[in-house]
């Protein structure tokens, strides 16, 4: 099943025997485990995965990428788990493959633009390796080759999740081999009307189009032959996807004239640019058809010279210039990266690896809670937006999106260099430190080591990754402003009580501490005391316990000064205690709104349950009464168990719904037993009233059996 002819291809690439022997490997692997299965083509099940290696060796991954791709089914359709690939493949195999395991068990169920936005989501989310994304690409592009075999139904709605959201991240990963063809693909299937309509039309005319287009590639190669040019050519008809781009725009079938196109690969930029002035000597170039996307590429890393003519008999050919690096980019895109990325020069290797930290930083920034509205508007400005290219002084690359600030370009280069920003060149003139980049700009930034950020830049930048510098800049101040005051107040309260520092601080001390209140070190002991979690004289009496446990200080400070404390900062109003650590209890997750009393702990502050919890239902002391604070606007952790039929993919729903009620979710595992789906999910929510609406929402979905609060 082509694997000889995968492995003869990565024996040319130069790949050892050792990568050879792994691929074969995984081969042998995934025939076991898919013996006997088939697909409903009628095909062997193992024809799939190796046809998906197939594709992915055409366009030169590396051998990891490979051995991954021959065994990415097989955790979801046998009982091969990620532990024994991790001990057969390695760590890297194994996660992509887990991570494509989990990708595979969403799909869309409607057009909706929030589950289009979580599938895309949960890709970007699980995909910390890129090579995940590009298995699955390779996966769905061989899914649809045999989408003949589904009812038209599933066809349609396979095709519209496909232009949704694979297509545009295989555009922008630079991936046009496949992104071209998913694109013909997906109209075939979801307008075949036109589809068909614009493959007869050219059928009818292929034969002359042939004729004319091997007439022109004989002309440009005496011409480039002429001059000493070593280079390869061919040619082709466009896309029926292109095509019908061009008729979509209101163009009729007799105006479209380039549909011909050649692709001349030279061995220098120099010679670009020689072949193109040539070309022109011969062939009247069409005005403003001349694009030079070596100097400026493109936002998925393209890079070529383009150029229209008129050619033999009078068509129009659009014709493409580019060194042989250049073509591997153009067609294989990030896919690239791995292979190719010793030989592959400085700009775009530069270009490649901020793509990657791109992804990287959407990543890390939402593993975080936020909601749909957030997220949606990063993807939108940082991942499926247009984006510009500018440059250093000395010519580097640096990838942005519109309207990124020179602040932005100067994160982008390093972290010392945004952190000590105090002005900014653009093309030799001085500019504010908001102003908006433009495609091509030369940015200069100005330092000075004495300089610190300021709050105001978080409205300026534009990227993640400025916002998350900056953020953690500030995060970082403040903490060691909140340690410096801690100190200084605890050591201004033992001098107050007549006490040695240096005995009250003693490493037994210190070390109890440490133990009572579940902190690592003294600092966060500080941190804890400069905002004002515990006072001075709370930690103090912790120490010598006052001749009485920590417990019973606390209570009795909250019944002698009950009513007298009106100036609250918690979500939890404590009488005469507004400064002490509270915690929500994780038995019974109270949310606001939820009838709740508080429980002191040894050495840990209040624990708030909800009344009716299990665990405190035998306790008559230690209680005190608690109620929520309603000027604060928190949100409240609560965790639900979803039982469903047997019926798959009714995740999005559920999130869905999630969206549209501003609740967001923070987790979830789903689970499978007795043919029965479910998931746990965690979400927060505003109060009791948002939750109970939110359950009552999920609980009239058809395929729901059962919505329970987990405690």
């Amino acid at each position: 099943m082509d694997i000889e002819s995968i492995l003869n291809k990565y024996k040319e690439l130069g790949y050892n025997k050792k990568s050879l022997d792994k691929i074969k490997q995984a081969y042998d692997y995934a025939l076991e485990k898919h013996k006997g299965k088939y697909r409903k083509t009628g095909e062997e099940f193992l024809s799939h995965p190796v046809s998906v290696a197939k594709i992915l060796a055409d366009i030169n991954v590396d051998d990891t990428t490979i051995v991954a791709a021959l065994i990415h089914e097989t955790i979801s359709e046998s009982d091969a788990t990620k532990e024994e690939i991790e001990k057969l493949f390695g760590h890297d195999v194994a996660v992509i493959v887990d991570n494509l395991t989990k990708i595979n068990k969403l799909k869309l169920n409607d057009n909706s633009e929030s589950s289009s936005l979580y599938l895309r989501k949960v890709l970007v989310g699980l995909s910390e390796d890129a090579r995940v994304l590009i298995i699955k690409l390779a996966d769905r592009l061989h899914n649809m080759r045999t989408l003949y075999s589904l009812t038209e139904e599933k066809q349609k709605q396979k095709a519209m999740e496909t232009m949704n959201v694979l297509i545009p991240i295989a555009h922008r990963l630079g991936i046009n081999s496949i992104k071209s063809e998913l694109e013909d693909l997906c109209l075939k299937y979801s307008k075949p009307d036109v589809y068909n309509s614009i493959l007869e039309k050219l059928d009818g005319t292929r034969e002359e189009l042939n004729h004319v287009l091997n007439e022109m590639i004989e002309s440009v190669s005496d011409i480039l032959n002429s001059a000493g040019i070593k280079f390869t050519i061919k040619g082709r008809v466009k896309s029926v996807h292109s095509i019908y781009t061009k008729l979509s725009t209101g163009r009729k079938w007799n105006d479209i004239y380039d549909i011909l196109a050649m692709r001349a690969i030279v061995e220098t930029v120099s010679d670009c640019y020689l072949a193109a002035g040539l070309i022109h000597s011969k062939y009247r170039p069409i005005p403003k058809r001349f694009k030079d996307y070596i100097a400026v590429p493109k936002a998925n890393m393209y890079q070529s010279l383009h150029t229209s003519v008129f050619g033999i008999d009078g068509h129009i050919f659009e014709i493409q210039l580019r060194t042989k690096e250049m073509d591997e980019i153009a067609e294989n895109g990030i896919a690239s990266h791995w292979s190719y990325k010793e030989h592959i020069s400085g700009n775009i290797k530069n270009l490649m690896d901020q793509k990657l930290e791109m992804y990287k930083n959407i990543i890390d920034s939402y593993k975080e809670d936020v909601n749909d509205e957030v997220f949606r508007q990063a993807m939108e400005d940082e991942i499926l937006s247009d984006l510009i290219y500018v440059f250093t002084p000395k010519g580097d690359v640096m990838e942005l999106p519109i309207e990124s600030t020179p602040l932005d370009f100067a994160y982008r280069i390093h972290t010392d260099v945004g952190e000590h920003t105090v002005g900014a060149l653009v093309n030799d003139n001085i500019v504010t430190l908001d102003y908006k980049l433009q495609d091509g700009d030369i940015v200069k930034i100005k330092t000075d080591n004495s300089s610190t950020p300021n709050k105001d830049w978080l409205n300026i930048v534009k990227t993640t990754q400025a916002k998350n510098k900056i953020k953690s800049y500030f995060s970082k101040i403040e903490k060691e402003k909140y340690i410096e005051s801690g100190k200084n107040l605890l050591e201004k309260e033992i001098r107050k009580q007549n006490l040695s520092i240096k005995e009250v601080l003693s490493k037994e001390n210190i070390d109890k501490l440490c133990n009572d209140l579940k902190v690592k070190d003294l600092e966060e002991i500080y941190f804890n005391i400069g905002s004002l979690r515990y006072t001075a004289t709370y930690i103090i009496n912790l120490i010598h316990e006052d001749k009485r446990l920590v417990q019973d200080i606390l209570l009795d400070k909250v019944l002698n000064t009950k009513n007298n404390v009106t100036n609250y900062k918690n979500d939890i109003i404590v009488d005469g205690c507004d400064n002490i650590l509270v915690n929500i209890a994780d038995c019974c997750h109270p949310v606001k709104g939820d009838d709740i009393i508080g429980y002191i702990t040894k050495g840990n502050g209040i624990t708030i349950h909800k009344k009716t919890c299990n665990n405190i239902k035998d306790i008559k002391e230690r209680l005190i009464d608690v109620k929520w604070n309603t000027e604060s606007e928190g949100t409240y952790l609560s965790k639900l168990k979803i039982t469903t039929t047997e019926i798959k993919n009714n995740l999005v729903d559920i999130v869905t719904i999630a969206s549209q009620k501003n609740i967001s979710i923070t987790s979830i595992n789903e689970f499978e037993k007795d043919n029965i789906t479910g998931y746990n999910i965690s979400i927060r929510v505003k109060d009791s009233n948002s939750l109970d609406n939110f359950i009552e929402s999920i609980r009239i979905l058809p395929f729901v059996i059962k919505v329970e609060l987990i405690n």
